[in-house]
C-alpha cells in the first residue's frame, strides 16, 4: 500500500509527539536545532551519574561516599536556578539579548569542567607524583562544580528561550519536546560512551570525557545560533531599575499550591534519584557486569523514561489530571525498585534491567507531570518563564544532589556494618545497596501522602481534543 503525502502528514500529527510543537515564531527546524542544548546536558548527565561514578568506585577504587560527595557538588548551584532564570528574564544588553549570554557562558563552564575532569579523577585515585595530597580532591571538586554550574545555567536559559519564542498555544508542547530531547541525549550518549569504554584504560577515559566536552561546545553553538533576535536597547532602557527577585518569587507562590507542589517535586526526586550513584556499581559489584554493560543501564533508564513520556502525552491530551498521572509514576517506581532488590538474590540480570527500565518509566511520568503542573502555577506578569521553570528545576536539581549524597553515604555505612558483623546474619555485600532501595520505596509512599491534597483540589480543565483525535500528539497541554 502506497501512503500519500497527506496521509504521512496526518500520521505524523497524530503519532509524533513534536509534530504540532512548531509555530510561526519558532519553525520546526529552528526548534529541533535549539533542542541540541538538551542533548549536551543529557550527555553530561550520563557522564556524571552513569559512567564516571562506576569508573570511580569500581576501576579507581574511590570510596562511594567520596564519589557521592563529588557528584553531589553541582547541587551547590542548583538552588540558584530560579535566580538565574529571573536574571535571564530581566537581563538587559546593548543588543537586546536576554537568554543567549546565559546559554553561552553556561556552555563554556560545562565544557571547561569536562575538559579537566578526567585528569582530576586520575589524580584523585592516587596516581600522583608531585603536588599536595589534597590536589586530587580539590581538582575533582572544581571540575564537578564547573560542569554542574554550566548544566544548570544552560538548561534554565535554554528552556526559557524556547518558551519565549513559542506561541501561547505551543509553549507547553515546546517545553515537553525539549524534555524528550534531554532523554534522547542521555540514551544515545550512554550507548556511545559505553561502547567506547568497553575496555577501560585511563587514556581512553581522558579521550572520551574531553571529547564530550568538545561536543558540548559544538552542539550548544549550533543550538543558540540566530535563536534570539537582536533588539537594541537605549541607554535609558538599560539603566531602568529591574524587578526584584523577591517580588517576582512572591508572585509565583501567590496561588497557594506552589509550595506543596515543590515539596512533591523534592520528595519524589529524592525517592527516584537516590539510586543514581549506586545502580551501575550495584550491577558491577553484585551482578558482575562489565563497564559497557552497566553503562547500558542508563540507556534502559532513558528508554523507560521516553516511553513514560509518550504515554503521559496521550493521557494529558485526554484530560487526565497531571497529579493523578504523577501518582501512576510513583506506583511504577515502587514496582521497579522491588525488581532491583530481588535481582541480587535471584542473580537475574534480566530483572535488574527491567528494574532500571521501570525506574526510568516511573520517573519520566513523575517528571513531566510535575513540570506540566508547575506551568499552571499562578504567576502575575512579574514572574517570567525563566523564574517558573527555574523554580521547578531548582527543586528537582537540589533534591537530586541531596539524594546522591544520602544514597552513597547510606550504602557505605550499612555495608561497613554488614561486613564487620554488626548486623548479625546480614553479611551479604548487597545489603548496603538494598537499604538504599528500601528507603526509596518508603519515600515514594511519603510522596503519595503529600500529593494527595493536590489531587483533590488541583483538577485542571480537560483540554479539547485536536482535529486528529489527539492520539500521541502533545496538543493542548494545560497552560
Amino acid at each position: 500500500m502506497i501512503l500519500r503525502k497527506k496521509d504521512i502528514a496526518k500520521l505524523g500529527a497524530g503519532w509524533m509527539p513534536f509534530a504540532d510543537a512548531a509555530s510561526e515564531g519558532l519553525p520546526l527546524g529552528q526548534l529541533l536545532r535549539l533542542s541540541l542544548f538538551q542533548v549536551s546536558v543529557g550527555m553530561a548527565t550520563v557522564l556524571l551519574l552513569g559512567t564516571l561514578n562506576r569508573v570511580m568506585i569500581v576501576e579507581l577504587s574511590i570510596p562511594a561516599m567520596l564519589v557521592a560527595l563529588m557528584i553531589a557538588i553541582p547541587v551547590l548551584v542548583a538552588p540558584f536556578r530560579a535566580f538565574l532564570g529571573h536574571r535571564s528574564d530581566t537581563h538587559r544588553s546593548a543588543i537586546g539579548w536576554k537568554r543567549v549570554p546565559y546559554l553561552w557562558f553556561g556552555s563554556l563552564w560545562q565544557m571547561g569542567g569536562l575538559a579537566v575532569m578526567p585528569f582530576a579523577l586520575i589524580v584523585l585515585s592516587g596516581d600522583q607524583i608531585h603536588g599536595p595530597a589534597w590536589a586530587g580532591e580539590m581538582l575533582a571538586a572544581l571540575a564537578f562544580l564547573m560542569t554542574g554550574l554550566g548544566m544548570h545555567m544552560t538548561q534554565t536559559a535554554g528552556l526559557a528561550l524556547a518558551a519565549d519564542r513559542a506561541s501561547d498555544e505551543t509553549r507547553p508542547r515546546v517545553v515537553a519536546l525539549l524534555y524528550i530531547m534531554f532523554l534522547v541525549g542521555m540514551g544515545v550518549s550512554a550507548v556511545i560512551v559505553g561502547y567506547l569504554l568497553r575496555d577501560y584504560d585511563p587514556i581512553t577515559l581522558v579521550r572520551v570525557v574531553q571529547g564530550c566536552g568538545a561536543a558540548t561546545l559544538v552542539l550548544n553553538i549550533i543550538a543558540l545560533w540566530k535563536q534570539e533576535k537582536v533588539a537594541p536597547m537605549t541607554k535609558a532602557e538599560r539603566a531602568a531599575p529591574r524587578p526584584q527577585f523577591r517580588d517576582a518569587w512572591r508572585d509565583l507562590l501567590a496561588g497557594g499550591t506552589a509550595g506543596r507542589l515543590l515539596a512533591v517535586v523534592v520528595l519524589g526526586t529524592l525517592a527516584f534519584q537516590m539510586q543514581d550513584v549506586l545502580l551501575e556499581p550495584y550491577g558491577g559489584e553484585i551482578l558482575g557486569l562489565s563497564v559497557g554493560a552497566t553503562t547500558l543501564l542508563t540507556a534502559a533508564w532513558a528508554c523507560g523514561a521516553l516511553i513514560g513520556f509518550l504515554l503521559a502525552a496521550r493521557w494529558l491530551t485526554r484530560g487526565l489530571d497531571p497529579y493523578r498521572m504523577a501518582a501512576r509514576g510513583i506506583l511504577a517506581g515502587i514496582t521497579a525498585f522491588s525488581c532491583v532488590i530481588f535481582a541480587a538474590p535471584l542473580d537475574s540480570t534480566l530483572i535488574f534491567y527491567a528494574g532500571a527500565f521501570g525506574i526510568g518509566f516511573g520517573g519520566g511520568l513523575f517528571g513531566i507531570s510535575t513540570l506540566t503542573a508547575a506551568m499552571t502555577m499562578p504567576a502575575r506578569s512579574m514572574a517570567g518563564a525563566g523564574l517558573a521553570l527555574g523554580a521547578w528545576g531548582a527543586a528537582q536539581a537540589t533534591a537530586a544532589g541531596l539524594a546522591i549524597l544520602i544514597g552513597g553515604t547510606l550504602r557505605d555505612v550499612v555495608s561497613h556494618l554488614a561486613t564487620s558483623g554488626k548486623l548479625g546474619a546480614l553479611t551479604d555485600p548487597s545489603i548496603g545497596y538494598s537499604a538504599v532501595y528500601h528507603l526509596e520505596i518508603g519515600l515514594l509512599f511519603a510522596t503519595l501522602v503529600v500529593l494527595g491534597p493536590l489531587v483533590k483540589v488541583g483538577i485542571l480543565t480537560p483540554p479539547k481534543p485536536d482535529a486528529d483525535g489527539g492520539k500521541l500528539a502533545l496538543a493542548e497541554f494545560p497552560t
